[in-house]
């Protein structure tokens, strides 16, 4: 490697490259970030990790079944855990938008696990990226196991239990809301009461239901492509490679890893990808409605519902004194809107599959992953800095209830809907209680009902558990 300013001289089966001096990457990496200036957006820190337990585990596993030596092995596995720890994403430089395969990125780990694994190696004895590293192995099997199992490990590890933690702060709201009686709403008008807690209950199902969702995608999220190789026969893997190697992973990560049931569809379909992003859209949708619902709730103080009080977290206006939004909703709203985005982009690049191989994995990728980072930090900024604050306004909330047209329902069984339907109507256009427009019109001397009746049939909270 001649060093010649700042630089040395790489090669590979195309020729002679230039790479920085201080680089733990080579020669194919290097044209890969000559090749791709686009985003400036790299792999996700999961994704490095993924890619850094496989290649440790295949290297222990080729080593027991000799297709490489005892001591290469060892400096590649120990190199390799370096990369999964953090240690070297400052030498990761590829660009997301690359090769379809990975094949880029997939080179970028061989090299830099090579140099760091020949540093760690007498004087003359060195490890080659393919011959070594990538021993048994394809970037075609490889990538897209290294997608799944940082996938399965960012679902599993930050965003169920994320997910866990604001149902649970949704659910002590519910109970501390139990018996604050509010009017209900349909089609954004009236309805007929309901409590402040059943409200808040219907969210922390909301949030449990995604939880479910994503649990029923793990099984097909967690199985890997690996030993498939180029094109999913195994050309070139030893027999019992893969299960080795998957079993390995399976160990240090902790994660519910299996091979792939079937290599072909593992290795030309993504559709377990395209799977888990949708849960994460729907998710992200259910996120929306409950950010909304709780910027509608506490919308005012003086000219909005202001059912609720969110927590005062910053000013709202550069110049309107005293203005507090609700920043951490509008902040949900916005990654909902992202991870929407995302799923579109994870679906339409799991379309791009053909033959035997999807050519958009690390768009694939990062989207997907994103989507988890986002949702899962999303979701503890909610509970801590905005659900577990709230208060309630409960007197202006049962006013509400009991002002609201709505709350003639219950005497439809009393008067009849359409003499119910008059009742509501003069309500509102004389400004008066349903009790007093009932008790003005006659309906008690009548006998159609009497006033006790009355009194319970317009009791707001009995309303919300007939």
């Amino acid at each position: 490697m001649n060093k010649d300013d700042g630089h040395r001289i790489e090669h590979d089966s195309m020729g002679e490259v230039r790479v920085p001096a201080h680089a733990k990457w080579r020669a194919q990496t290097q044209r890969a970030v000559e090749n791709f200036p686009i985003s400036g957006q790299r792999l996700e820190r999961a994704h490095i990790e993924a890619l850094g337990r496989i290649k440790a585990a295949a290297a222990k596993v080729n080593a027991s079944l000799g297709v490489i030596e005892e001591d290469r092995a060892e400096a590649i596995a120990s190199a390799a855990d370096e990369v999964a720890e953090g240690r070297w994403d400052a030498h990761f430089p590829v660009d997301v938008f690359q090769t379809g395969s990975g094949t880029s990125s997939n080179m970028n780990a061989n090299e830099v696990i090579a140099t760091l694994a020949t540093e760690r190696l007498p004087e003359g004895r060195e490890v080659h990226p393919n011959d070594h590293v990538n021993a048994s192995q394809s970037s075609n099997d490889v990538f897209p196991s290294s997608i799944h199992i940082a996938a399965t490990a960012a679902v599993t590890r930050d965003l169920i239990p994320a997910l866990d933690h604001l149902a649970t702060a949704l659910e002590r709201k519910s109970a501390e809301f139990a018996r604050v009686v509010k009017s209900g709403r349909t089609h954004l008008m009236d309805a007929t009461p309901v409590t402040l807690g059943q409200e808040f209950g219907g969210y922390a199902a909301q949030v449990r239901y995604g939880v479910e969702r994503l649990r029923s995608a793990l099984p097909r999220l967690a199985e890997l492509p690996l030993g498939g190789t180029a094109v999913g026969t195994g050309i070139n893997t030893p027999t019992g490679f893969s299960a080795a190697v998957i079993e390995e992973v399976a160990r240090t990560t902790g994660l519910p890893l299996s091979e792939a049931r079937d290599h072909f569809e593992a290795q030309g379909a993504r559709d377990a990808l395209v799977e888990t992003s949708g849960q994460l859209r729907t998710i992200a949708v259910g996120l929306t409605k409950i950010a909304n619902d709780l910027r509608w709730m506490a919308s005012g103080p003086r000219t909005g519902l202001a059912e609720i009080n969110l927590p005062d977290l910053q000013p709202g206006s550069s110049i309107m004194p005293g203005k507090v939004n609700p920043v951490i909703p509008e902040a949900v709203l916005m990654v909902a809107a992202q991870v929407t985005g995302n799923d579109t982009t994870v679906a339409v690049a799991g379309a791009a599959g053909n033959f035997e191989l999807n050519v958009m994995l690390p768009v694939m990728a990062k989207n997907l992953l994103e989507s988890v980072r986002l949702l899962a930090n999303a979701s503890r900024l909610l509970a801590d800095r905005t659900i577990d604050g709230i208060t309630a306004n409960a007197e202006r909330a049962r006013e509400y209830a009991e002002s609201s047209p709505s709350v003639v329902t219950p005497l439809n069984g009393y008067l009849g809907y359409e003499e119910a339907a008059k009742v509501a109507k003069r309500s509102l256009a004389e400004r008066k209680t349903i009790r007093e427009v009932v008790l003005e019109s006659g309906y008690v001397e009548r006998g159609d009902l009497t006033v006790e009746q009355l009194d319970e049939a317009l009791d707001v909270l009995r309303m919300t558990r007939p």
